[in-house]
């Protein structure tokens, strides 16, 4: 008896996962960084996942009609992107801010994946700005000089605020993302 109802059960779950009516399109693009430098040779796999899921409704049942037209539905859009360093660590990143970025006098800056976070660079750099990401979605940032805390506004700008100990006050800069 318990075997019948178990089997019973089963069929039916199985009916039901079968039966959802959704279009699914997954796309997948890996891109393969090499950078040769004094250290030798070191490479990082940055795969990105987009999965589009629209779920099937259909338009009104037409009298004498065998087939029923599909209506328009919401696309839901999920991106995930996956680093592997060149140490064989791998880490899942939510959204990738990586680009150009605007900031004072018309100067250019280039955010990248890394290792541990984001690098910030400008062309006549040679030592990068480091953002790492905290717990509560912000960012600290790091260069010779300074360290401040940072996050992308709702605009996808990074903001970083820097405090002086001397003056007390919190000073505030926005690059701005080039579109």
């Amino acid at each position: 008896m318990k075997a019948i109802t178990l089997s019973l059960t089963l069929l039916f779950a199985t009916i039901a996962m079968q039966s959802q009516n959704t279009n699914v399109l997954k796309t997948t693009e890996t891109t393969v960084t090499t950078v040769k430098d004094s250290e030798g040779e070191k490479k990082s796999i940055k795969k990105e996942e987009t999965q589009e899921i629209q779920k099937i409704e259909l338009k009104e049942e037409k009298p004498n009609t065998l087939n029923i037209e599909m209506k328009e539905s919401p696309v839901e859009v999920i991106k995930t992107t996956q680093i592997t360093n060149a140490d064989g660590t791998t880490r899942t990143v939510d959204i990738d801010r990586s680009g150009y970025y605007m900031g004072d006098n018309n100067t250019k800056y280039k955010i990248a994946l890394d290792s541990r976070g984001y690098t910030l660079v400008t062309d006549g750099s040679k030592r990068p700005g480091l953002l790492r990401k905290t717990s509560i979605n912000t960012y600290i940032y790091r260069n010779k000089n300074t360290t401040a805390i940072s996050y992308f506004d709702t605009e996808g700008n990074l903001v970083i605020e820097t405090y002086d100990y001397k003056t007390d006050t919190v000073t505030t800069k926005k690059y701005l993302r080039e579109k």
